[in-house]
C-alpha cells in the first residue's frame, strides 16, 4: 500500500512537471521547408497570479516574410534587422525582415489566449531539423521566458523554460 502511494505521488509529480514546462507552445509543430507557415503561439497562463501584459516572439533564421495578426484591444509592433543570409523571395533578395514581434496588452491569468504570425519557411532550411522559437511573457513584476533551446540530442522536456519548437520536414514531392 505505501508502495502504491509513494508510486502515485511520483506519477502526479511527473505530470505536473511536464505540463509546467509547456506554457508557451506552437499548435503546429510540424511543417515543410518552402512552405508559409500560420504559427499560432498559446499562452496558457500569466506570471504566478498576475496578467501577461507583453508577449515577446523572436523569429529564426530562415523565416522570412513574417505578418503579425493584430489582436483588438493590443498594441502590435515588430522589430526588423538585418538576416545572417540573404534569401530569394520569388525573385526578390530578402536582406532584412521582422526578427521579433511583439504584443502590448493585458491577458489575465485566468484567461488562455494565442498570437498569431504568418511566414514563408525558406526552402532553403534543412527538413528533420527543430526550429526555436524564444518567447517572453512579461507581467507588472516580472517574466516567464521560454526560451531554452536543448542542446544536440538533449530532450527539450529535460528544459526548466524550453521554447516553442517547429520541426522542418522535407516537401513532398511533386510529380508532373
Amino acid at each position: 500500500m505505501k508502495l502504491i502511494k509513494i508510486a502515485s505521488v511520483a506519477l502526479m509529480a511527473a505530470a505536473l512537471g511536464t505540463s509546467a514546462s509547456a506554457h508557451a507552445t506552437l499548435e503546429q509543430q510540424e511543417a515543410k521547408t518552402g512552405s508559409f507557415y500560420k504559427g499560432v503561439m498559446r499562452i496558457g497562463h500569466g506570471c504566478g497570479e498576475q496578467a501577461t501584459l507583453k508577449v515577446r516572439i523572436t523569429i529564426p533564421e530562415g523565416v522570412v516574410s513574417v505578418k503579425p495578426m493584430p489582436k483588438p484591444g493590443w498594441e502590435l509592433e515588430t522589430v526588423t534587422r538585418a538576416y545572417e543570409g540573404s534569401y530569394d523571395y520569388y525573385g526578390k533578395t530578402l536582406t532584412e525582415g521582422v526578427t521579433e514581434i511583439i504584443w502590448t496588452g493585458e491577458l489575465p491569468d485566468a484567461h488562455y489566449d494565442e498570437f498569431t504570425f504568418r511566414a514563408k519557411l525558406h526552402g532553403t532550411l534543412d527538413a528533420e531539423q527543430t526550429m526555436y522559437f524564444p518567447t517572453v511573457q512579461e507581467c507588472a513584476d516580472g517574466e516567464n521566458a521560454w526560451v531554452e533551446i536543448p542542446a544536440v540530442g538533449q530532450d527539450p522536456h529535460e528544459l526548466k523554460r524550453p521554447a516553442p519548437g517547429l520541426h522542418l520536414v522535407a516537401p513532398d514531392a511533386h510529380t508532373h
